[in-house]
C-alpha cells in the first residue's frame, strides 16, 4: 500500500497544459525526487497535491483511501505538508507565532505566548533544533527560516512532506544540514517529495527519480541506476555540453573597467563591506566566492547604486559612479542581475513585455518621445522568450504567473540585452534547470568575449571555478584572497571563505596586455 498515489492528474491554465495526465506513487519512508526543467509543471503538480490548485481531472489516494483535497486545510488534515520555494512565513512574527498561526483549536481564543513558547521549544528539542521559539523570523538567516518552515509542517502532524526547490536559496553547508534533516524524517517513516532541477542533489538524497518534461512524465528511474546524461536527456531532450572559457590571446588589450578603492558599505546593522580594493578588466570574469552574508550582496548593490556607499570610490572607466543614481549608473552601461528576483528583479504584476524594458522604457527603440512603441516592445519580448526558452503563454502574461526559474531567465534576458560594459551578476543561475544554466553560462562567456567586465557572485563554487578568470574570496566584509582558479583547490578556497587570508592576491588576469 502506497503512502500516496496520484492518478491521471491534469491541470490547464487557458491554453497552457501545465500537467498532462500525470501519475506517480510514493512509498512510506521514501524520498521521491521530481526533476524537470523550468516550466515542466513541477510546482503546479505539488500545489495540486497540497490543495492550492484543483486539477481538471485525476484522483489522489492516501494509504489506500481515495481523498478529495481542494484546499490546503484538507491537505493538512490528511497529513500532507508543503515547504514552498518562496517561504510562507510572516517576518514580523516570532517562530512560535508562525507555527501556531491559524491553529485556534490548539491555542484557544487567546494566545498564551509563554505556554506556547514552552511547548514549541519542547517540540524543537525532539529534532535538535536550537532556535528560540520567541525569535523573530526576520532576524533568522535563510537556512534557519527554511527549517522553521519544515518544523511548521511537522508541528501540524505531516507524514508526507512536499519540498519545492528546497535548496534554491541555501549555501552548500545549509544544503547538507537539510539533507541530514530529510534522512532523519525518512528514518521516522515520513515520506518526502523532493522537487529539484539539480541532478547531483537528487542523486544524493532520493531513492527514485520521476522526470517531468513539458507537463508530462518522461520517465521514472531508481536513483542507484540514474545516469546524469540520461537524466538530462529526459529533462531537456538533449545532451549537456560543459561550457569552457575560450582561450584569449596574449596580446589582447585589457582596460581597467571597474576599480574599487577603500570601499565601505553599511547595512542595517553593521559595516558589511570593510574598505576593500579590487579591479575588474575588460574581457574578464571576476568571480566572488563566500558564504552568504559576508558582504557580497552589499557590494553588488553598492556598485549598482541600490545602497549607499559610506566612503571609498567606485570608478567605471575612470569615472566616479559612487553616489550616482541607479538611472545614471545604468546609463553608463552597467547591468545588474539582483539576488532576489521577486523583490528587486521584477514587477510581478507587470507583463513580460513591460518587465523586459524596465530599465529602457524611456529610450529608443522602445520610446518614441513620451510614448512607448508597444509593437517594438512586444517584438523584443517575444525574442527574449524564444532566446531564453522562457515558458510562457505569451508576452502579455504577468511575471507573477511564471515559475521561479522562468522569472530568473526573464531578468537575465533583460540585463544582457543592452551589451553592458560591466555586468554585476548576483547568482544568475539560481533556480535554473541544467539546460538553462548551460545557456546562461554561454551568455556570460559571450559577454566576456565581447569585452565586458563581469562580476560574478555565486554560491556555486564549481560554477566560479569553471567560468572565472580570477576568484575573489570574501569573509566578514573583507577580501581574504584573489586567486587564479586553476592554481587552487576547492578546499583552499573553502579555507579562505572561512577567514584564512592568502598573503599575495592575484592583481591581474593571466593573458593580455594591460592598457
Amino acid at each position: 500500500m502506497y503512502a500516496l498515489e496520484i492518478k491521471g492528474f491534469t491541470k490547464t491554465f487557458g491554453t497552457l497544459v501545465a500537467n498532462d495526465n500525470i501519475s506517480l506513487t510514493l512509498d512510506k519512508g521514501e524520498v521521491l525526487a521530481i526533476l524537470g526543467e523550468n516550466g515542466a509543471g513541477k510546482t503546479t503538480l505539488m500545489r495540486g497535491i497540497y490543495g492550492m490548485e484543483v486539477p481538471d481531472s485525476g484522483e489522489m489516494v492516501l494509504s489506500g483511501e481515495r481523498v478529495s483535497i481542494r484546499f490546503p486545510k484538507d491537505a493538512i488534515r490528511h497529513g500532507i505538508g508543503m515547504v514552498h520555494q518562496h517561504f510562507m512565513l510572516i517576518n514580523n512574527f516570532t517562530v512560535a507565532e508562525n507555527l501556531v498561526l491559524g491553529m485556534t483549536e490548539y491555542t484557544g481564543q487567546l494566545l498564551d505566548r509563554k505556554t506556547i513558547n514552552q511547548k514549541i521549544n519542547a517540540f524543537f528539542e525532539q529534532y535538535h533544533f536550537d532556535v528560540p521559539a520567541d525569535a523573530k523570523v526576520k532576524d533568522l538567516p535563510v537556512g534557519l527560516q527554511q527549517r522553521v518552515e519544515i518544523m511548521k509542517v511537522l508541528f501540524r502532524g505531516a507524514q508526507i512532506l512536499v519540498l519545492d526547490e528546497p535548496t534554491a536559496v541555501l549555501t552548500p553547508q545549509e544544503t547538507q544540514e537539510l539533507f541530514h534533516i530529510i534522512r532523519r524524517l525518512q528514518s521516522e517513516g515520513k515520506s518526502i517529495i523532493f522537487i529539484s532541477h539539480k541532478l547531483d542533489e537528487v542523486k544524493a538524497i532520493s531513492q527514485r527519480i520521476l522526470v517531468l518534461r513539458l507537463g508530462r512524465v518522461s520517465g521514472v528511474v531508481n536513483t542507484s541506476e540514474a545516469d546524469e546524461n540520461r537524466m538530462a536527456r529526459m529533462m531537456i531532450g538533449r545532451e549537456l555540453h560543459t561550457e569552457e572559457k575560450p582561450h584569449q590571446s596574449a596580446d589582447l588589450i585589457r582596460r581597467r573597467v571597474l576599480k574599487v578603492e577603500h570601499l565601505i558599505i553599511k547595512n542595517e546593522k553593521t559595516i558589511a563591506v570593510k574598505g576593500i580594493d579590487f579591479t575588474i578588466f575588460s574581457n574578464e570574469i571576476l568571480g566572488v566566492a563566500g558564504v552568504d552574508g559576508n558582504g557580497q550582496k552589499e557590494l553588488a548593490e553598492g556598485i549598482a547604486g541600490l545602497c549607499r556607499v559610506e566612503s571609498g570610490s567606485i570608478l567605471l572607466n575612470g569615472r566616479q559612479i559612487a553616489g550616482k543614481s541607479v538611472k545614471e549608473i545604468r546609463r553608463s552601461k552597467v547591468a545588474h542581475i539582483p539576488e532576489d528576483r521577486r523583490a528587486t528583479g521584477l514587477v510581478l504584476g507587470f507583463s513580460i513585455s513591460d518587465n523586459c524594458i524596465l530599465s529602457q522604457h524611456d529610450c529608443p527603440p522602445f520610446a518614441k518621445g513620451i510614448l512607448i512603441d508597444k509593437k517594438t516592445v512586444r517584438r523584443f519580448a517575444r525574442q527574449c522568450i524564444e532566446d531564453y526558452r522562457i515558458m510562457a503563454a505569451s508576452e502579455a502574461e504577468t511575471a507573477a504567473c511564471l515559475s521561479g526559474g522562468n522569472q530568473q531567465k526573464l531578468i537575465v534576458a533583460r540585463e544582457l540585452a543592452g551589451d553592458p560594459e560591466l555586468l554585476v551578476a548576483m547568482k544568475p543561475t539560481r533556480g535554473l534547470d541544467v539546460g538553462a544554466v548551460e545557456y546562461i553560462h554561454s551568455c556570460l562567456l559571450e559577454q566576456r568575449s565581447k569585452g565586458a567586465a563581469v562580476l560574478l557572485i555565486s554560491s556555486e563554487l564549481e560554477e566560479l571555478m569553471q567560468l572565472s578568470d580570477r576568484i575573489m574570496v570574501m569573509h566578514n566584509g573583507e577580501i581574504t584572497g584573489i586567486v587564479y582558479p586553476e592554481q587552487v583547490t576547492a578546499e583552499e578556497i573553502g579555507l579562505m571563505m572561512a577567514g584564512q587570508k592568502r598573503p599575495e592576491p592575484v592583481l591581474v588576469p593571466k593573458q593580455g596586455v594591460i592598457a
